[in-house]
């Protein structure tokens, strides 16, 4: 039997490294009124990404690798919905040669908690042959800046 102790719980703002800010969109919303839950996996997608690509750790259309998504998961404990803004926390718990673990809150602007938390794997592979490859030195120092002490 599970208690409470071992079941995921929100987190505080305070355990994420950076934010970055998302729209809700209409189409975000399902039947139910409030935001979808595989929404919350293009929002970890976006954030990640929008953060690298802001401190030049990723060039999209000229660098030689990119990350692929190899594990996401996800705990949701209060519901969002369109129209509302919502800042996504980002940390890094895992550098690996080839690999990253990132790990994601998801809050509504303002909340001091969480609305939902998870995290997501990225492999990095050579934009051509597809084959893990060592990370990049800039992308290497942003995602260790990304990583809280302790």
């Amino acid at each position: 039997m599970h208690t409470s102790a071992h079941l995921p719980q929100p987190e505080g703002r305070d355990r994420y490294a950076a934010f970055e800010p998302i729209t809700t969109r209409w189409s975000d919303n399902d039947i139910y009124g409030h935001v979808n839950n595989v929404v919350y996996y293009s929002w970890f997608d976006t954030a990640v990404n929008a953060h690298l690509i802001r401190h030049r750790a990723l060039d999209l259309d000229h660098g030689s690798v990119i990350g692929l998504v190899v594990e996401t998961q996800c705990n949701y404990f209060a519901p969002l919905a369109f129209p509302q803004r919502v800042d996504a926390g980002l940390r890094v718990t895992r550098i690996g040669r080839s690999s990253v673990r990132y790990e994601v809150g998801i809050f509504a602007e303002g909340a001091p908690l969480c609305a939902a938390r998870g995290h997501f794997v990225h492999v990095y592979v050579d934009r051509s042959s597809r084959r893990p490859t060592a990370l990049p030195e800039a992308l290497r120092t942003r995602l260790q800046q990304l990583t809280l002490p302790g």
